[in-house]
């Protein structure tokens, strides 16, 4: 015999209208985030004229698509949207004061709905088709929907056969719902991101400081998109992210990322959120490497720092030769809020061989300088400087970590434009920030060399970074001048040489490439860079030969 009866679940399908006539005046709306937004129910919500749907509440974690919508806005009286993330569209509107803005660490959200802080009434989620014993998942947005849902007096879900059934801790049953409503709009989906040749140059710097085994944190953007083709060639990584992306399927799929050397979620890669193309989509649906799990547990700093090598890479907008960040802002903008960043830096830090890595290019599509004197009249500031460890642009890698404010200006500088130096140089000289009697050789700027750095394993497993000189090594080859014997110094500079004041040491470092080169061999210890070795050539002027000498100390003593 066939059965032909209808699954129980398909008796709570209703039409839009019957769950908005059951909404009252006041009432707080949760939407779910992102690309799991219930779009047709939020069609009808803002489309519809009945006289109960005044005054609400519509709560989102993080806005991208309809609920606010810059070409249709809603009637004031009408709703009120809150939100905990100020990119994408959202940040127009909170700046003009429709929109609000809810700071938060991220994961403290679930406890701000649980503990009634954050009030919620009716949860509208977007899941999967039930399953035969009634189970439907939450699809590519798991963050807080199921605290929601225990909250709502009104769970309300809308069933889209095309979003992702994924693994983790996404499942609901369809007993938790009151309604149930079929989907007509189509999930969101966002194209893959163009690279520039500037952007491919910033993100070759950012992968040559992830090492194999290394757990790595994602944004999307053009940033990520090169960065995916960057990492490919790496080992054994793991994944620990807030937004699982094309890029990352593109690491799975081609076995840079096998997620057996993390610490926490061993053997998969642990997100809460999916973004991206309807090709990840469908890679993503049954797909048991992925794990789905909550905000809670993803952007926890204690349980990040369970992973060693932790790599939280991040985009800026602007840096100061301070240290300061201002985070990114504006249509497009999907990627960190302070309080994330701030979750996964602090998880980063806390981890075993962690590092920051802060990424911009060295200016803006104005040709405008993204590092300055100061970034204090810049909003969406990371100000955590005490604990910044490295920036990165197209120029190279500026690593913080122990330095003064004088050593890490100078370090800025030199990944800063070429042309935006020397004004850079002035500036902090007139503020005591450099020495005043900094030297900047203008020309020799535009000659570094662009390609990034070569990191080399030694016996022993001593892994050894070499790179070109830049005047911010000064004190860092001090430190390796009073390293030397007696002897290595007469050797190496044919005379007794007792001292290697600022002076000195800032003309050895501030190179004219045209007839110097000069390689140091850089180690780590801690995140702490130390020069321990340097090759240079200095051409003769007057014969086509040239001086060459090497000293390497002892990294041990």
């Amino acid at each position: 015999m066939v059965d032909n009866a209808q699954p129980g679940w398909k008796q709570k399908l209703v039409l839009p209208e019957k769950i908005l006539s059951e909404i009252e005046p006041g009432m707080s709306i949760f939407l779910g985030t992102g690309v799991a937004e219930p779009r047709t129910l939020l069609k009808h919500l803002m489309g519809s004229s009945l006289i109960n749907l005044t005054d609400l509440e519509l709560i989102q974690l993080v806005s991208l698509g309809d609920a606010v919508s810059p070409d249709k806005p809603s009637p004031p009286h009408k709703f009120r949207l809150k939100t905990f993330f100020s990119g994408w569209l959202a940040s127009d509107a909170i700046t003009s004061g429709s929109v609000d803005l809810i700071p938060s660490r991220i994961s403290r959200i679930p406890w701000l709905v649980e503990s009634g802080a954050i009030r919620v009434d009716v949860a509208f989620v977007q899941i999967t088709p039930p399953d035969a014993a009634g189970y439907a998942s939450l699809g590519v947005a798991v963050d807080v929907a199921k605290y929601a849902m225990e909250k709502a007096t009104l769970v309300v879900g809308e069933i889209n056969d095309r979003m992702p059934r994924t693994m983790g801790n996404t499942f609901v049953h369809v007993d938790q719902f009151h309604y149930l409503i079929e989907a007509t709009e189509l999930p969101i989906y966002f194209p893959r991101w163009p690279v520039d040749p500037v952007i491919d140059k910033v993100a070759a710097h950012v992968a040559s400081m992830v090492e194999d085994g290394s757990c790595i944190s994602f944004y999307t953007g053009p940033l990520f998109e090169a960065l995916g083709h960057h990492l490919k060639r790496k080992r054994n990584l793991g994944v620990h992210t807030f937004f699982f992306t094309d890029p990352l399927m593109d690491l799975v799929k081609c076995g840079a990322v096998t997620n057996r050397q993390k610490g926490y979620f061993q053997g998969k890669s642990l997100t809460s959120y999916a973004q991206g193309t309807p090709a990840l989509m469908e890679w993503l649906d049954q797909n048991p490497l992925i794990e789905f799990q909550g905000i809670n547990l993803v952007s926890d700093h204690r349980r990040i720092s369970l992973n060693d090598k932790m790599m939280a890479i991040l985009p800026a907008r602007k840096v100061d030769l301070t240290g300061n960040v201002a985070l990114q802002i504006g249509r497009g903008n999907v990627t960190a809020s302070p309080g994330q960043a701030q979750e996964f830096f602090a998880g980063a830090e806390h981890s075993k061989g962690g590092r920051t890595i802060f990424a911009l290019p060295s200016r803006n599509l104005k040709g405008q300088s993204n590092i300055m004197l100061s970034i204090g009249d810049y909003p969406n500031q990371f100000t955590n400087r005490e604990s910044l460890d490295l920036i990165v642009t197209e120029y190279g890698v500026a690593s913080l970590i122990g330095r003064t404010v004088r050593e890490r200006a100078q370090a800025l500088i030199d990944i800063a434009h070429p042309d935006d130096r020397s004004e850079l140089v002035q500036q902090a000289k007139k503020t005591n920030i450099l020495y005043a009697d900094q030297i900047y050789l203008k020309g020799s700027a535009a000659l570094y060399p662009e390609i990034p750095s070569s990191n080399q394993t030694f016996k022993g497993g001593l892994n050894v970074r070499f790179r070109a000189i830049k005047p911010s090594d000064e004190e860092e080859m001090r430190r390796l001048f009073y390293r030397f014997s007696d002897m290595a110094v007469y050797y190496r500079y044919f005379s007794s040489i007792k001292a290697m004041p600022h002076e000195k040491m800032q003309e050895y470092v501030n190179v004219d490439y045209r007839q110097i080169m000069s390689i140091v061999g850089i180690i780590e210890e801690t995140g702490i860079e130390k020069i321990i070795a340097e090759g240079r050539y200095v051409r003769l002027q007057d014969r086509p030969y040239a001086d060459l000498a090497f000293v390497v100390v002892c990294w041990t003593c």
